[in-house]
């Protein structure tokens, strides 16, 4: 029998580092780097390189380089990374007994450069735990684009609805639909109903 593949959301999801809307790993970002979480977020994410950093287009490290240099910040980029992935590491250790259930196959499906990617495989261990981290940033686009989910399903060799997506970002949600996976949409409200989903998609 054909085990279903479950294909789990990162950030928000088996890392429980996002909290109202907000990555806590920022709350002592200028205490301890002198940086505003607004000026970090502004150069990365609101001018839109996160789009190209994530894809692999641009690689996060020269990124940081580059803006340091640019705001005449004297901060090394390894270090900086270091202590972001340490920080922003918050495994939600309820949700993660759910990797051990023996009648399912588990992969991480996460939008993530390959940096950071490598760090959750080894420093955080997941690499031991899922069968496959499928990177945004190794496979050259991120949800919700369609060849994010096909890239998936080739590597399976499974059909679309033997694929569940569980992700907290509803745009992704709604692509897996329309692949026609399963998908549960994981919020706060809809936490307590992941077991019945696991158990229903099995």
């Amino acid at each position: 029998m054909t085990r279903p593949l479950i294909v789990w959301d990162f950030d928000g999801v088996l890392n429980a580092n996002i909290v109202e809307g907000r990555f806590v790993w920022t709350d002592r970002l200028y205490a301890d780097w002198g940086i505003l979480p607004a000026d970090l977020s502004a150069h990365i994410f609101e001018s839109g390189l996160i789009h190209a950093v994530l894809r692999g287009a641009r690689d996060l490290r020269d990124v940081l380089v580059e803006w340091f240099a640019q705001t005449g910040r004297d901060i090394d980029a390894d270090a900086f990374l270091a202590y972001w992935f340490k920080h922003d590491a918050r495994p939600d250790a309820q949700i993660m007994q759910h990797l051990r259930a023996p009648h399912l196959r588990h992969v991480i499906g996460t939008n993530n450069e390959a940096r950071r990617a490598a760090y959750i495989e080894a420093e955080m261990g997941f690499g031991s735990l899922v069968e496959h981290v499928f990177s945004s940033g190794r496979m050259g686009c991120a949800k919700p684009d369609a060849d994010y989910f096909a890239q998936i399903e080739a590597w399976s060799s499974l059909p679309p609805d033997q694929h569940a997506l569980i992700d907290d970002t509803a745009a992704n949600v709604a692509a897996a639909h329309a692949r026609g996976w399963r998908a549960f949409h994981f919020i706060a409200d809809t936490r307590a109903g992941l077991p019945a989903f696991l158990e229903a998609t099995a």
